[in-house]
């Protein structure tokens, strides 16, 4: 369960260490979803009515209650764009803390400023790759929904819609897994991009299943979170999104670092430091 839950333990352990790491990329990421959207794909699957107007229309509503990437507005695409400049610029800086503070057994800040340079650019590969794979999957998610709305039969479209929104869920979490350690593995070891992709693969392979798991224990219940939200006022659904996002989004990073201690069986000088402290 180590690979599950490891990166909580380490969340916890150092929340306020590790939180501002993660403050802007939640208001941010919280700020670019579509709640009017949400609102009303969440509210219509509720109350037996998954249509809205025209076929694109639907297939729009849909798309921007998956999406992250607002295109609807200049001011959602700015929030849009510093979620992810945000998500770059402090993954680079928390990767650079934490594998200091795991390799070193030190929570200081002192070399993490030039490691975080140096990570920056492929922090931005990552963080890119990321985005284009879960939008891509929104879209495809998005058609494959609005073809099924076609249907004259509403109890089989409901079926449909939770068979295929959970399989494409299960191949966006597999997915991930793909380049999911190649990030931490280019920092420790200093590999080529295909050198370090190869490598993290074949580390990630052993742990592959516990990975999507754990992928999938965060992504369904910041859904449920996401759509209970949606039936409240909009504010309300902007705070409980900063919260939600800070947490997975420093879950999901730092679990890039717990995974490849364990995976690379490395020594976590942070836990080894304190078993010598007691």
């Amino acid at each position: 369960m180590r690979t599950v839950f490891g990166s909580w333990k380490y969340i916890f352990k150092n929340l306020w260490f590790v939180l501002p790491f993660s403050i802007l990329p939640a208001i941010f990421l919280s700020l670019s979803l579509d709640y009017t959207c949400i609102s009303e794909v969440v509210r219509g699957f509720f109350t037996g009515e998954p249509y809205f107007g025209t076929l694109r229309e639907t297939f729009l509503h849909y798309l921007h209650a998956w999406s992250f990437i607002r295109f609807d507005s200049w001011l959602g695409a700015v929030y849009s764009l510093l979620a992810v400049v945000c998500a770059v610029v402090f993954m680079a800086a928390m990767l650079a803390f934490v594998e200091k503070h795991m390799r070193l057994g030190k929570r200081t800040l002192s070399g993490v400023g030039k490691q975080c340079v140096n990570m920056l650019l492929p922090s931005l590969l990552i963080v890119v790759l990321y985005v284009l794979l879960y939008e891509a999957w929104a879209v495809v998610l998005s058609a494959v929904l609005l073809v099924i709305g076609e249907l004259h039969a509403l109890a089989a479209v409901y079926v449909l819609y939770i068979l295929c929104t959970l399989a494409f869920v299960f191949v966006l979490l597999y997915l991930s897994t793909v380049l999911y350690l190649w990030l931490p593995c280019k920092q420790m070891t200093g590999f080529r991009f295909f050198e370090a992709l190869v490598y993290s693969y074949r580390l990630m392979s052993g742990v592959r299943w516990k990975a999507v798991l754990s992928f999938a224990v965060s992504f369904v219940a910041a859904m449920a979170v996401l759509c209970g939200c949606a039936f409240l006022p909009e504010y309300v659904f902007r705070i409980v999104g900063v919260v939600l996002f800070a947490l997975l989004y420093l879950n999901f990073s730092i679990r890039m670092e717990t995974v490849y201690f364990e995976t690379d069986k490395l020594d976590r000088e942070d836990e080894l430091h304190r078993y010598r402290e007691l």
